[in-house]
C-alpha cells in the first residue's frame, strides 16, 4: 500500500490530504495568516482519522506555487522539516496543475488555463489538458510554460484557441483586462476556487509511482518571479 500526504498554504486557505492506495481523505479550512498554527494539527488529525502515524507515510508531497510568497515558504519548510525527520521523498506539486485537475474533477474540464493573481498587475498562468487514460487514470499535461505575466500579454498559440477552455482562479479579477481573442475562447470563469491538497495528493501519486520523488533538501518553492522573491 502507497500511503501519501500533501499540504497546500499557497493561499488564504490551508489543506491537507491523504492517499492511500487510490483513496483520498482531505481537510480544509481558510485561514488567513493562520497556516503555520493551523498545519500541524490538521495533519495530525488527518491521519489519526486514518488511525496512522507519519511513519506510516512513504512519501510528502506540498503545492511548490506558485503562490503567497509566505505560504508557499511554510509548505515548503514543513515538507522539509517532516521529511528529514522520517526519513522519505518529497514531492513538488504545481499550484496551477492542481487547480486544472480541480476543474476537471468538478466540472469536467479537458482544457483549463488556471489563473492566479499575483498581485502588482499580473497573473501567474499556464495551459492544460486534462483526459482520462484507458487505465482509468486522470492525466494532467502542460501544454504551455507557467509563466508570470500582465493579464493583456497572454496568449494562446492559434492551434489552441479552437478548443473550449475553462478558466479558474483568483487571477479572474483581470478578466475583462485579457485579450479579446483569449477571452472569446473561454467559455466558463470560475474565480473562486483556490489550489487544494486534495488534488495535489492525487498528482503526488501519480509522480510517486513514476519515480520523480526527491531527497528532502530539495524541497524549494516555485516563485516565477524570482526577482521579488529575491527582495
Amino acid at each position: 500500500m502507497t500511503t501519501l500526504l500533501a499540504i497546500d498554504a499557497s493561499s488564504s486557505a490551508c489543506s491537507v490530504a491523504l492517499w492511500q492506495d487510490g483513496v483520498v481523505t482531505a481537510e480544509r479550512c481558510e485561514a488567513p495568516r493562520q497556516h503555520t498554527q493551523l498545519m500541524m494539527p490538521m495533519i495530525e488529525t488527518l491521519l489519526a482519522d486514518a488511525q496512522l502515524t507519519l511513519k506510516d507515510l512513504d512519501a510528502l508531497a506540498y503545492g511548490h506555487g506558485p503562490g503567497s510568497f509566505t505560504g508557499l515558504r511554510i509548505a515548503a519548510g514543513t515538507i522539509q522539516g517532516l521529511a528529514f525527520g522520517l526519513e522519505v521523498p518529497v514531492i513538488g506539486v504545481s499550484t496551477l496543475a492542481a487547480l486544472a485537475l480541480q476543474a476537471h474533477r468538478h466540472h469536467h474540464a479537458r482544457f483549463v488555463l488556471p489563473m492566479l493573481d499575483a498581485r502588482m498587475g499580473e497573473l501567474y498562468t499556464g495551459a492544460y489538458r486534462v483526459a482520462t487514460s484507458a487505465e482509468g487514470e486522470v492525466e494532467v499535461s502542460q501544454l504551455l510554460p507557467e509563466q508570470v505575466v500582465a493579464p493583456g500579454l497572454v496568449e494562446l498559440p492559434q492551434e489552441l484557441r479552437e478548443h473550449d477552455w475553462l478558466a479558474i482562479g483568483s487571477g479572474l479579477v483581470m478578466h475583462d483586462a485579457l485579450p479579446e481573442a483569449l477571452r472569446a475562447s473561454i467559455v466558463q470563469r470560475l474565480e473562486a476556487p483556490q489550489p487544494d491538497a486534495e488534488d495535489m495528493v492525487i498528482l503526488a501519486a501519480q509522480a510517486f509511482a513514476r519515480g520523480e520523488a526527491v531527497a528532502a533538501v530539495e524541497a524549494q518553492p516555485v516563485y516565477l518571479r524570482n526577482e521579488m522573491a529575491w527582495r
